[in-house]
């Protein structure tokens, strides 16, 4: 996988199918980009599980934190990762010892690992770098758009309205049937 540049297909592909996010290294402070995108995806609809030693045991925006991977006690269909890039290839050997293994490892904005990647895709799964689902989400439902900028994706398709207003746009047809 070349891992400079991803298709639109895959990264839809990837958040049609995802429905539960461990976000290791997530913060519970309101201004750092980890809890944006971790109630940006929450309400979304995904089920996202922080992952912070730091704060194990305490309760945000009504998800429990979690200390390691291991302790999450469900399934987990992606690893967020928001540490360090030096740090992603020992989550990747965490998620890879997990019972079933995650689908993907999704590694934030400039956060690269090569090597913790190679290990991953060896193990069977996908992984993204240096992109973040919420930026993602938002410019191929168009809902970035909404705010003026350009998300390179045209849609004449009408958003959803969510009650009280809110209008949402889905990733395709594929999450509209679920």
């Amino acid at each position: 996988m070349n891992h400079d540049q991803y298709p639109d297909s895959y990264i839809r592909g990837i958040l049609n199918t995802v429905k539960t996010i461990a976000m290791v290294g997530f913060s519970p402070k309101e201004n750092r980009p980890s809890y944006f995108v971790f109630k940006y995806l929450l309400e979304r609809g995904y089920r996202v599980i922080p992952v912070n030693p730091g704060h194990a045991g305490k309760e945000v925006l009504g998800q429990k934190v979690y200390a390691k991977l291991a302790d999450i006690p469900e399934p987990i269909d992606m690893v967020d990762i928001f540490r360090a890039s030096e740090f992603a290839l020992g989550i990747v050997k965490e998620a890879l010892a997990l019972t079933p293994k995650p689908q993907v490892i999704w590694m934030q904005l400039t956060v690269r690992n090569d090597e913790a990647a190679e290990l991953a895709e060896d193990a069977g799964l996908k992984v993204v770098m240096n992109r973040c689902p919420k930026i993602e989400y938002g410019r191929l439902s168009s809902e970035i758009s909404w705010i003026g900028v350009n998300s390179r994706t045209l849609s004449s398709q009408r958003a959803k309205t969510l009650g009280k207003g809110v209008q949402r746009m889905s990733l395709g047809a594929e999450k509209d049937k679920g």
